[in-house]
């Protein structure tokens, strides 16, 4: 069975007179809907703009493994556990969150900042935070989050090429960029489809496009 959500549906939030915009695939903060608020372990994908010099000031999370995807710009992270670092495209981060930690989330850059964060329960709650960054993650080796059951597989594809989805009880796709089929749905950026039961499925790019696979 697949699900297709358009990225046009997502829910609407951040704070636009502050240079942030966000789109939920998920029930999320004012945002609820008790019939869209998970898909196994996964408990958001969110698409985050920040305008230079905006950004998330100091804030906290608890029990949550937080993965973020740079699309264009750079992002600045910083958190309570003295990680401080630059992700840009390319590049996987992880926040495990633990019992508590706090960070700081912002566009430092003079140019415009795109990214994908998305949010899994761990099968674990509390524990210590903990903190990675993998640069420039090639498309044949998935990133394992033990924590969380799951994969994540990135996909860059030239037009016309053919990408297998992974067999599983669970997979969520996410297009960051281009065009892509996936059975028959057509998916553009910004959508994403939730197969269950996922067998000898596969996505078939109609452009150059990038796209992130969580295997659950």
């Amino acid at each position: 069975m697949t699900d297709v959500r358009r990225s046009a549906d997502r829910y609407r939030g951040g704070d636009p007179a502050s240079g942030i915009e966000s789109l939920h695939a998920f029930s999320f903060g004012r945002f609820y809907d008790p019939d869209n608020l998970r898909f196994g372990p996964l408990l958001a994908c969110n698409e985050e703009r920040l305008q230079p010099g905006a950004g998330f000031e100091e804030h906290p999370h608890s029990h949550t493994e937080i993965v973020t995807w740079v699309i264009e710009g750079e992002l600045t992270h910083r958190d309570s556990a003295g990680h401080a670092t630059v992700v840009r495209p390319g590049d996987v981060q992880r926040l495990s969150s633990g019992g508590g930690v706090r960070h700081v989330e912002r566009n430092d850059a003079d140019v415009p900042l795109a990214f994908v964060q998305m949010w899994l329960a761990p099968l674990a709650p509390g524990g210590s935070p903990s903190y990675e960054i993998v640069r420039g993650i090639a498309d044949s080796t998935p990133y394992a989050l033990p924590q969380a059951g799951a994969l994540l597989h990135v996909r860059r594809l030239a037009p016309g090429e053919r990408t297998a989805v992974p067999d599983a009880p669970r997979v969520y796709v996410h297009v960051v960029r281009g065009e892509v089929r996936c059975g028959d749905a057509e998916l553009g950026p910004g959508d994403s489809a939730r197969l269950a039961d996922a067998k000898d499925a596969e996505l078939v790019a109609g452009t150059a496009a990038e796209v992130l696979i969580w295997e659950l």
